[in-house]
């Protein structure tokens, strides 16, 4: 299984990004996520999603971040909107157990940072 995450950068508080993870090695049904760690912090799973689109998200981000897949394409997006500070960190695709199960493959991340 290999995961590889683009679109990470710099942006100002409120601004947005868009996260991309392209998947391969794996078919047909799977769940998988994006799992955050900022500065000196455990990982956070942000949001989940399966294979049928039903999503999974963390309360610090609902209704700002939103989870999809193309499952042509076999990849992961992660839509960022109204960022804060907070939301600085790695941001890591991994695969998960089941939707709200444990991650067991993981990418190498891509370095997310909300700053004026």
């Amino acid at each position: 299984v290999q995961l590889v995450e683009s679109g990470g950068g710099l942006v100002q508080p409120g601004g947005s990004l868009r996260l991309s993870c392209a998947v391969s090695g794996l078919t047909f049904s799977y769940y998988i996520s994006w799992v955050r760690q900022a500065p000196g912090e455990e990982r956070e799973l942000v949001a989940g999603i399966a294979k049928s689109g039903m999503t999974r998200y963390a309360a610090s981000v609902k209704g700002r971040f939103t989870i999809s897949r193309d499952n042509a394409k076999n990849t992961l997006y992660l839509q960022m909107d109204a960022l804060k500070p907070e939301d600085t960190g790695v941001y890591y695709c991994a695969t998960l157990t089941a939707l709200f199960g444990s991650p067991w493959a993981w990418g190498q991340g891509t370095q997310v940072t909300i700053s004026s």
